[in-house]
């Protein structure tokens, strides 16, 4: 059974949404109404924390990918977490998007207080 839990909090200008689960063609739809929700509110900056994603899909990837369109789209910054430690499969959304080729893509940080107190990266 896929299972994804979602937890939302603001910092400031950033609004930090963790995830911790499986990211795939179910839990998806979830995620996506939870960025759109979060544009839709006003909140602009928005850090998704996949550190407790134990499992994504192409599915997540893309949704991954229209989040960070969406907030270009209207001004916004998108920054994930993805640690570099493997340990317990904590890397494995890394891995997906550097398999895939769209890691370069996004900011990506090891943890939140680095993303929310780093300036602005460079991404294409």
């Amino acid at each position: 059974m896929t299972t994804i839990e979602l937890d939302e909090d603001e910092y400031g200008p950033w609004t930090v949404l963790r995830v911790q689960g499986e990211l795939d063609l179910v839990t998806s739809p979830g995620i996506r109404r939870r960025v759109h929700d979060a544009v839709a509110g006003g909140r602009h900056d928005l850090v998704i924390d996949l550190s407790a994603v134990r499992f994504c899909d192409s599915s997540g990837v893309g949704v991954l990918i229209a989040a960070r369109r969406l907030l270009r789209s209207c001004g916004g910054r998108l920054r994930l977490i993805l640690p570099e430690d493997a340990g317990a499969g904590d890397g494995h959304v890394g891995r997906v998007l550097s398999t895939l080729g769209v890691r370069r893509l996004f900011e990506v940080y090891e943890d939140v207080s680095e993303a929310l107190t780093e300036s602005d990266r460079s991404v294409p």
